[in-house]
């Protein structure tokens, strides 16, 4: 499925609208954690919580070290992810792919695929040709990203908690655009 052929569309957020952004981010982060993903919080972290982690991305929105990508349906927005671009001066040819999320009521729209086509879109068009991500050991992701053709590098395990504290391994992957 192609972005054009979904109900949303994805728009590259710029530092003021990443600020705007900040409820609906924090929503959608309170709502991929709520249904269990391993995403850096736990079950008792608070809308102040999700609310601080997105106010820093907005930061590195304007510092222009995060690419912020927001998919938008008549809704809102809907889904997110974040393009990191590496600033150490060994590895300018790689990014890191962090936070696909899409909200539980968009979800299997193709959303993601779209978020993830359009992220790599961008690092081609910033002369990034390597891309890294990880990503919960038993996720539904990681059928998403060895069907985008992500090469999946080993899995940690024990690597992190999920929202309840049980274990989580963490399955990493990469993808060459060269």
């Amino acid at each position: 499925m192609n972005a054009t052929s979904l109900a949303a569309s994805i728009e590259t957020l710029d530092a003021t609208e990443a600020e705007a952004a900040v409820p609906a981010l924090a929503e959608i982060l309170r709502d991929c954690v709520a249904n269990g993903a391993s995403l850096g919080f736990m079950s008792w972290n608070t809308a102040a919580d999700y609310e601080r982690f997105w106010r820093d991305v907005a930061t590195g929105v304007a510092d222009g070290r995060v690419i912020l990508l927001a998919a938008r349906t008549g809704d809102g927005i809907v889904g997110t992810a974040q393009l990191h671009l590496i600033g150490k001066t060994n590895q300018p040819h790689r990014a890191d792919i962090a936070k696909v999320l899409v909200h539980s009521r968009a979800r299997r729209q193709g959303i993601g695929e779209a978020l993830m086509q359009r992220a790599e879109t961008i690092a081609r068009e910033k002369g990034r040709n390597l891309l890294v991500l990880d990503t919960d050991e038993h996720s539904a992701a990681r059928r998403l990203y060895n069907r985008l053709g992500w090469t999946e590098a080993g899995t940690i395990p024990r690597y992190a908690l999920m929202p309840d504290g049980a274990d989580c391994g963490s399955t990493f992957f990469y993808k060459s655009l060269a």
